[in-house]
């Protein structure tokens, strides 16, 4: 199943360009991406007068425009289509799904803050909140990355939804015994504990970490 990342934000936080920094980054790490933009309002890709244009007004439920270079498919919806959806039925050969908006599905998410736009954050560990990318520190229990930095970025989604090992990384046991892990609630787990450790002195870049709770 193809992972799903939304980026998240208030108007003018700066999703699309942590987009555009973070998707070089992905592709040089040999990964192949797809992106969904989430718009409440109707829109239009074919311009009036264009065959495909003419198909549609015609009356043709989907219409495809196809070129040696490209591929489009143009269909009517019935409902707002849930991201699940739109992966399982339009996306196909990419490793991960990076959206902007869907700020209420229930997909992963990575919100963007800026300090001098914004005056609180939109999003808790609550949202499903994985990251938050902001020229502010705020303490959320995510990790909290520099908003230029987009390579910090896709290193974490690396780590933490496109590295299959998760079960052999992390391990965890309760009274004795061991719990196993979903890919997402290992990762979760690690991430929140190398940001805590992030901020503490002496605990930059540990390798092998044990922390127990009586």
């Amino acid at each position: 199943m193809i992972p799903i990342i939304s980026i998240v934000g208030k108007s003018d936080s700066g999703k699309t360009t942590l987009i555009e920094k973070l998707i070089p980054e992905l592709n040089r790490k040999g990964y192949r991406v797809a992106t969904v933009k989430h718009d409440v309002h109707s829109f239009e890709v074919d311009r009036e007068g264009k065959d495909s244009w003419r198909h549609r007004r015609a009356g043709s439920h989907s219409t495809v425009i196809s070129s040696p270079q490209q591929l489009a498919i143009i269909r009517d919806m019935e409902h707002d289509a849930s991201l699940e959806e739109i992966r399982d039925r339009f996306i196909r050969d990419v490793d991960i799904i990076i959206t902007e908006g869907y700020k209420k599905d229930s997909a992963p998410k990575v919100e963007v803050f800026r300090k001098e736009a914004h005056r609180e954050p939109l999003c808790t560990r609550d949202d499903n909140l994985v990251a938050f990318v902001s020229n502010q520190h705020f303490d959320l229990g995510v990790p909290c990355l520099d908003l230029n930095d987009g390579k910090a970025l896709a290193d974490l989604l690396e780590r933490t939804v496109l590295t299959p090992d998760i079960q052999q990384r992390v391990c965890l046991k309760v009274d004795g015994k061991n719990v196993p892990l979903k890919s997402f609630t290992g990762s979760f787990i690690e991430e929140t504990v190398r940001g805590i450790l992030a901020s503490l002195k002496g605990c930059n870049n540990p390798q092998n970490i044990e922390l127990t709770i009586g």
